[in-house]
């Protein structure tokens, strides 16, 4: 039996491969001690009639849920796209329409927030792809990483500000939806694992300073940002404290060098995520997101180690 995890919530994502129903997964999270979840971006219809039942007799809260939700197999609109950035007006306007649709779901399950892949800066090639391969066979001091890196910054830089905008643009309409509609939901706009999407943590202070108040935050992935971090584009800590005020919730997982959704100590072994403690400590919504590779027993332990180390804090 394992112990009850109190505040923190999990994402549907560790196990919705292996399950042909949505209460057979959600049992499944159940039994590793959490009240509530994250209902991922590859949640379908179909699952749904079986979890709601479940959240409307109180077997199962809902913290957050994964924008585009429920599922959709367009992939202008999935999780790696420009999506809220859209130069094409049409597109731009179907990609808000389907946040807010994001948003009654929550608002319906009584989660607290949405979490949304805001967008990118678009790239005719995976350019990611080839610097991680890069990254992995020849090191990131290598010429030939070093040389298509600043091939890539060079472009995220320039064409940033006016994704920034857009996507602020868009944020703008959906709050005002929001607003009207009266929920208590906020948005999260994530740190991503790609290095040309959006957006870095000072991206996301520009967008929601911009914004004045609405109910958009930075929702704050340690794995994600970790890659980005090795890989150069920002320094994951360090952004992570000078933007706390901004954080509404977080994403708890680990890295092994460019690949994430470990358990926080238990697959690296090392003290690395010590740096966000008082991140996690802080913010308002903690969820885990976790692989299927990672087992309970593992998911357990992490999380023991976890509540020991910010127990150990400085009160």
């Amino acid at each position: 039996m394992f112990k009850d995890k109190g505040e923190y919530s999990f994402s549907t994502c560790w196990n919705i491969k292996r399950h042909d129903t949505g209460r057979g997964m959600i049992e499944e999270i159940r039994q590793l001690g959490f009240r509530r979840v994250e209902l991922n971006y590859n949640v379908t219809h179909e699952f749904l009639s079986t979890i709601e039942p479940m959240i409307e007799q109180g077997e199962i809260g809902v913290s957050s849920v994964h924008n585009t939700f429920p599922h959709i197999a367009d992939p202008d609109y999935g999780t790696d796209s420009v999506l809220l950035g859209f130069d094409d007006e049409e597109k731009r306007q179907r990609a808000i329409e389907l946040l807010c649709g994001s948003i009654d779901y929550a608002h319906r399950y009584g989660a607290e927030a949405v979490v949304v892949h805001p967008g990118e800066v678009p790239f005719d090639i995976n350019i990611d792809s080839l610097l991680k391969k890069i990254y992995r066979e020849m090191g990131k001091d290598s010429p030939e990483y070093k040389q298509l890196w600043n091939e890539m910054l060079a472009r995220r830089e320039a064409l940033s500000p006016h994704y920034t905008s857009r996507i602020r643009e868009s944020l703008e309409q959906v709050s005002e939806y929001i607003a009207r509609k009266g929920y208590k939901v906020v948005v999260g706009i994530e740190t991503r694992s790609r290095c040309y999407q959006m957006p870095t943590p000072q991206e996301a202070k520009t967008i929601i300073d911009g914004l004045k108040g609405a109910p958009v935050y930075l929702w704050y992935d340690f794995g994600h940002a970790m890659m980005m971090d090795r890989m150069g584009l920002y320094d994951s800590v360090k952004d992570a404290h000078e933007l706390k005020a901004y954080i509404y919730g977080l994403h708890i997982h680990e890295t092994l060098e460019l690949s994430d959704h470990y358990c926080p100590y238990v697959h690296s072994k090392t003290d690395v995520f010590d740096g966000f403690l008082d991140i996690v400590r802080d913010a308002p919504l903690k969820v885990y997101e976790l692989k299927a590779i990672c087992k309970p027993e593992e998911i357990e332990e992490s999380h023991d180690i976890l509540l020991r180390k910010l127990e150990a804090m400085p009160k």
